[in-house]
């Protein structure tokens, strides 16, 4: 068989798998209510790299706020081993069924940051566990606040999770030695459902403006489409003021004290929302300090937004990593569950935390360690 043919026999499969998808989501309407469960399960794991010494603090504190109901029986938290490198390796997979089969049990996921190898690394090339978790558990939409009052940033971004550039990562296909093609997905449904959670989100907290950001001047059909479906959506939303831009402008934007103001809720693409929302994370102070939501009608999985730091393990300073962004996943983790609360009082603490700056993590010696900050956090929740 020649490689146009393998490659059209490639294709033609992804395009199958596509279309009963999105016979998939057309059909799943119920959303899962928290406060009919008794417990709520949530489940921990800590992932490679720096992401066992976080996990322990972000549980830690989570667990000294919800002593209450863990005693009570509202709160069942579960360890969730397994999902390392070393073990997905070891399965051939991104997240070994074993694995998959415990995390399914639990109705919320905190979890540890991952390794994702990437070409010239030690590991073979094995799809990102985050990734495959998004798909499988069907977390279809990614959320990420970023607050800096003092510069009058107060952001909400929502990143489609399931589709654009990421989903089929690992299906792209190498027709020749010298043609490689990758694949972007978008279809109806699928922005339908991301575009509808911002402008209600934005609704619910009385917010009055959307920005959706997309390639669609270049990439016509799969950002075309995702920017038509918004136009359709903001119809219904009347009384919300809405605007698009495209990806590489809105990134300089973002930088511009003068237009950065204006910005409230943010949707945009997978690929888009990862960028925009790291550098977003940055201007308030870096990757560490931001938490990130994945949630979907029946899963939701909390995370910080960096990466599992495997040089710091390899360099003996694992035990500096700051568990900051992890914790404050927790508090967003907190609140979608229904602690609406204890989650603002984790906020508060965190806040607090980094202001006086009397327990500075520097990822090294001269700084503190993981569980000292964890320490802190503890000991401001204990006052407020």
């Amino acid at each position: 068989m020649d490689a146009i043919e393998k490659a059209k026999n490639h294709f033609e499969e992804i395009i199958k798998e596509q279309l009963e998808r999105i016979e998939r989501m057309k059909t799943d309407y119920k959303w899962i209510d928290y406060n009919k469960l008794k417990p709520i399960i949530i489940g921990v794991a800590g992932g490679d790299g720096i992401g066992p010494y976080i996990s322990r603090e972000a549980e830690r504190v989570m667990k000294f706020l919800l002593k209450e109901e863990i005693e009570e029986g509202k709160i069942e938290i579960r360890e969730i081993n397994g999902l390392t490198i070393e073990n997905r390796v070891k399965e051939g997979k991104a997240v070994p069924d074993a694995v998959l089969k415990e995390i399914k049990k639990c109705h919320v996921l905190l979890k540890g940051p991952t390794t994702t190898p990437k070409r010239g690394d030690k590991w073979p090339n094995i799809e990102s566990a985050n990734v495959a978790l998004r798909r499988e558990l069907d977390l279809f939409a990614n959320i990420r606040p970023v607050k800096v009052p003092e510069k009058g940033i107060d952001w909400t971004i929502f990143r489609e999770n399931t589709e654009g550039a990421y989903i089929l990562g690992n299906r792209g296909i190498n027709v020749t030695d010298e043609l490689a093609i990758d694949f972007k997905v978008i279809t109806n449904p699928g922005a339908e459902r991301i575009i509808r959670l911002a402008f209600e989100y934005a609704k619910k907290n009385n917010l009055d403006r959307v920005t959706v950001v997309t390639k669609a001047n270049v990439i016509k059909a799969t950002d075309g489409k995702f920017l038509e479906i918004a136009k359709k959506i903001a119809e219904d939303y009347p009384d919300i003021e809405w605007d698009d831009w495209f990806i590489d402008i809105m990134s300089a934007k973002l930088l511009d004290p003068a237009r950065r103001r204006n910005f409230k809720v943010i949707v945009l693409p997978n690929l888009y929302g990862d960028i925009l929302s790291d550098e977003a994370a940055q201007i308030q102070g870096g990757v560490g300090t931001a938490g990130s939501a994945n949630v979907g009608k029946h899963y939701a999985m909390f995370e910080a937004i960096h990466g599992s730091a495997t040089r710091m393990v390899e360099e003996g300073r694992a035990e500096y990593a700051d568990p900051t962004s992890l914790i404050r996943a927790v508090a967003m983790m907190l609140n979608h569950i229904g602690y609406v609360e204890k989650a603002k009082k984790l906020d508060m603490a965190i806040d607090a935390c980094q202001y006086e700056r009397k327990c500075i993590i520097t990822g090294r010696s001269d700084g503190a360690t993981t569980s000292q900050m964890g320490d802190y956090i503890i000991k401001k929740l204990e006052n407020i």
